[in-house]
């Protein structure tokens, strides 16, 4: 009788055995096809990837140790003479300490201006995206677009910020050929596009629970209080985020200097306005030196990635994530 009992037992568990092994055949095969399927997907993007960004760049690389001649497509290697050459241009360092000076100024302004408009945007109730709409226009204009009107704007004889300027008293600066305000021009071109940034705060801003200002207000903690000790703290992630963002682009900074300075040549730009895109660009397409280009972007990308890795280490200290346990 025991071996008869144990027997349906035993041919039991051989079937929910079976069983759990099937199911995991199956899964293991969905999974598969799933991965097979989202692969799929991604390559063309894998293949854009491949080719135009990760082979451009390695492609650059070889020709940094060259000099690079476009109408025959030959390079002649020269080995370091034109890294060698960086350190001995003193126009190098220029527009690096001009890219440099435009990224300090520009990125703690951009995200305060965005977070000052988030904050009014989180405020708003009945026609907010009415309101969000006006707000991100800008951020879709054309840049060329934008660079003609700061163009009329930003004129020191008749330009419409000088003219207003001049009816409270203040007399304006020359705005495009002074060296002291060239970069606070292009600084204040950049706040007109600052509605991307302004868009991710807004997000973060709606993700902050409301429970903690209601504590912090029974606890009696004022406006600013709750700003600094709640607000602030809630979206460090997103500050955090846009801060790298910004500061990228600040680095490459292009469109805006070589529109307004550069674009038409009819005088000599201001040496405040040569920005390192901008030389970056003068060496490639016109003086035609592809080598000493390519060596000046991969120091520029060195420098972004040191900045990065810094901004990231430091973020450790004081961006929080919600969940994280110290």
């Amino acid at each position: 009788m025991a071996a008869d009992t144990a027997l349906p037992a035993a041919t039991d568990s051989g079937a929910t055995g079976g069983t759990r092994a099937t199911r995991t055949i199956r899964r293991v095969k969905y999974n598969r096809r799933e991965a097979i399927a989202g692969y799929l997907f991604i390559t063309p993007w894998l293949i854009g990837f491949l080719v135009f960004t990760l082979g451009a760049m390695i492609y650059s690389l070889v020709i940094s140790f060259s000099n690079y001649q476009l109408a025959t497509d030959t390079a002649q290697p020269v080995g370091l003479a034109n890294y060698q050459a960086l350190i001995e241009d003193p126009k190098v360092a220029l527009s690096l300490g001009n890219t440099l000076f435009y990224a300090v100024l520009a990125v703690p302004l951009e995200i305060i201006f965005a977070l000052f408009l988030a904050l009014l945007l989180n405020r708003v109730g009945r026609g907010a995206g009415f309101f969000r709409t006006v707000f991100y226009l800008p951020r879709m204009t054309p840049t060329v677009a934008t660079a003609s009107v700061f163009l009329l704007l930003l004129n020191g004889n008749q330009g419409a910020i000088n003219k207003a300027l001049a009816a409270i008293g203040i007399q304006g600066p020359q705005w495009l050929q002074d060296p002291a305000w060239v970069k606070p021009s292009i600084v204040l071109m950049t706040l007109w596009g600052v509605s991307g940034t302004m868009i991710i705060l807004l997000a973060a801003l709606k993700n902050v629970p409301t429970d903690l200002y209601e504590v912090a207000s029974i606890d009696g903690a004022g406006p600013i209080r709750r700003f600094f000790s709640i607000t602030l703290p809630m979206i460090s992630g997103a500050l955090f985020f846009n801060v790298i963002v910004l500061t990228i682009a600040a680095l490459q900074v292009f469109d805006q200097a070589y529109l307004l300075f550069y674009r038409d040549q009819v005088q000599a730009a201001p040496e405040a306005s040569l920005f390192y895109g901008v030389y970056l660009f003068q060496q490639a397409f016109r003086q035609f030196n592809f080598g000493f280009a390519a060596a000046m972007a991969w120091l520029l990308f060195i420098i972004i990635m040191l900045i990065s890795l810094i901004q990231v280490k430091i973020s450790n200290r004081f961006v929080y994530y919600e969940g994280e346990r110290n």
